[in-house]
């Protein structure tokens, strides 16, 4: 930089310093030189020295690695990052090492289909579906099985009061969980098995139990597992034997030889559906169906088994002495447990009549917005809902969204064109640093939320990019109109390599956490949509307050402009004023965002 000039000129070397600052962040190698010729002109030009020289290593790497996944197509192919997750079985976290290297088997037990699902279990689909995703992204090929439990004593009761074949009820609603799932962008499971579809298998299972001399049969054809020839018994959830109680889903049965053995096999009721077995008609017990299916897909021994915290105890410590005693060599390594949602520190459930179906969540916020709430704490801890925490939610999303939708206008046509040279070292810095997050925050145990926060800053850096207009109006002030044209094209080539890096790298994260949806308007669209709902406005109502507000501020009305603005930020409604006129956008409602902030 020729500092003479500006030593000369105190006022434009002033004025030319945040303009220096900006180009300089994107290569410090440039050199400016101002003229003090009356026809002053402001020329960027790259020393000898560097015309030929190479990018940074760190550019280098970093453009080496793009791909149609963004920064991640290396560590996709990785298998060495190092994961670890909280086994409940040791109470503590641990180097995840899969039985088979660069392969896991994974299974969670899915619902009992005889009601639409509610939040409680779409936390916990959430959940195995970011660390299946995760797994996947870490180059695993993974197996993931899912059941459905479609025959049991509560499908049988629904059944009962709707007058339906139970079979029908539960295939009727297993269908519409899938629905859900899909609605919730939850990758499907590599399998979904049915109980009715594996009873053969459970059979065999129990007849292995029984010959093994844990189980035992009661008249009328009831079997059951006898809890004290099982000295683990309890090694799961460390409970003592002496604090166990009957189990859930069991009535008190004095034919039991210890009131906490559970049912392996149910004799068949009047009407009930059954099937034949050495004891006679009957149907699986509830914990013997997860075994049989586990076995039947992943083997006795496989990797991950995932479920909420309220199946530790009776359900998967039942699971887990079901399968030891009818196969010595069985084991999983990892037992994965999700944390409630809950309600005013309750837990939420059907049976304490507290829950709000996935279904009634999706009438007023977006499938997106449901997904970033339940991921928004760590999964092991319990959640807390709350209508100001789904509205947070939904701002989040719509504030993503919009940067990406932002994102891909400026990047449409023939500014793509331009992309392929390499990535200034400071937006390397910001991508090196997010990847650091991302990595170190989802290999300690899934620690989305840390994610989520992290996305903050390429996402402002994008709209800094897009948006700012100082350096605009820095250009007009110091430069003629032919010089103006080189800059502006320097500078616009390095903001484009900059927003598509960074759009990059943030799509190939959100696609891990389960966060993306490939028409970015049509999710803005949904969300407004869902905002006027939850609002109770219509578009036209809205566009009539516009009006007022306007006609209010060009009679110089402000007051009346103010309230106006104001009443409509309580339900949600954001105006913008811009040189187009109004616009507006959903926003956390104003006692909603100060609930939030509060909590």
């Amino acid at each position: 930089m020729n500092l003479s000039a500006l030593q000369a000129r105190p006022g434009l070397r002033a004025k030319a310093a945040p303009l220096i600052k900006f180009f300089q962040s994107y290569s410090p190698s440039f050199s400016f030189q101002l003229a003090c010729q009356p026809c002053s002109r402001l020329r960027m030009e790259t020393p000898p020295s560097h015309k030929s020289s190479a990018p940074s290593s760190k550019i280098r790497a970093f453009c080496s690695n793009k791909g149609k996944n963004g920064g991640f197509e290396e560590s996709k192919k990785n298998k060495e990052t190092e994961l670890y997750l909280f086994n409940t079985a040791s109470r503590q976290k641990e180097l995840f090492k899969p039985r088979e290297p660069g392969k896991v088997g994974m299974y969670v037990c899915g619902v009992t289909a005889y009601d639409f699902s509610h939040i409680g279990h779409a936390r916990v689909y959430v959940t195995f579906d970011i660390l299946y995703r995760y797994l996947k992204h870490l180059g695993y090929e993974v197996k993931y099985v899912r059941n459905f439990t479609d025959i049991d004593d509560k499908i049988i009761a629904r059944a009962n009061e709707t007058g339906e074949n139970p079979l029908s009820l539960s295939n009727r609603f297993c269908k519409e969980f899938c629905v859900d799932m899909e609605k919730l962008y939850c990758l499907p499971p590599s399998v979904e098995p049915r109980v009715t579809e594996h009873i053969s298998e459970i059979i065999e299972m129990i007849q292995k139990i029984l010959t093994n001399g844990y189980a035992y049969v009661v008249e009328n054809g009831d079997v059951y597992f006898s809890v004290d020839k099982y000295p683990e018994y309890g090694c799961l959830s460390g409970r003592k034997l002496d604090d166990n109680r009957a189990g859930e889903r069991v009535a008190v049965d004095s034919r039991k030889q210890n009131p906490a053995d559970f049912a392996l096999w149910k004799s068949a009721k009047p009407g009930e559906p059954c099937w034949e077995s050495p004891w006679g008609q009957g149907r699986p017990g509830w914990h013997i169906e997860c075994s049989a299916m586990s076995a039947t897909h992943l083997g006795y021994s496989f990797d991950i088994h995932g479920g909420g915290v309220d199946l530790i105890f009776p359900h998967h410590e039942n699971e887990l002495a079901q399968s030891c005693t009818a196969c010595k060599e069985s084991s999983v390594r990892y037992w994965m447990h999700n944390g409630f949602v809950t309600i005013d520190a309750e837990k939420m459930s059907k049976s304490l009549g507290n829950f709000f179906t996935i279904r009634e969540v999706l009438e007023s916020y977006h499938p997106l917005a449901l997904r970033v709430f339940l991921s928004g704490t760590h999964y092991r801890s319990p959640v807390n809902y709350s209508k100001s925490h789904l509205e947070s939610a939904s701002d989040r999303i719509f504030y993503i969204y919009q940067t990406l939708k932002d994102s891909e206008e400026c990047l449409s046509g023939s500014a793509r064109e331009n992309i392929g040279q390499p990535v200034p070292s400071n937006i390397v810095d910001c991508i090196n640093k997010i990847r650091v997050t991302f990595t170190s925050s989802m290999s300690d145990d899934l620690h989305a939320h840390i994610v989520l926060a992290a996305l903050s800053e390429p996402l402002r850096i994008m709209n800094d990019l897009m948006f700012t207009r100082q350096v605009k109006k820095l250009l007009s002030r110091l430069c003629s109109v032919s010089n103006r044209c080189s800059l502006q094209g320097i500078k616009q080539k390095s903001r484009i390599e900059s927003l598509a890096a960074l759009e990059e790298e943030v799509r190939a994260i959100l696609s891990v956490l389960g966060l993306t949806c490939p028409n970015c308007s049509e999710v803005l669209l949904q969300l407004k949509e869902m905002a006027l709902k939850r609002a109770g406005l219509s578009e036209d109502e809205l566009e009539q307050a516009i009006k007022e507000r306007s006609d209010a501020r060009a009679a110089k009305n402000y007051a009346e402009s103010d309230k106006i603005r104001k009443k409509l930020a309580v339900i949600g409604i954001a105006l913008m004023d811009g040189p187009s006129g109004t616009t507006w956008r959903p926003a956390i409602p104003l006692e909603e965002e100060e609930q939030h902030v509060a909590t």
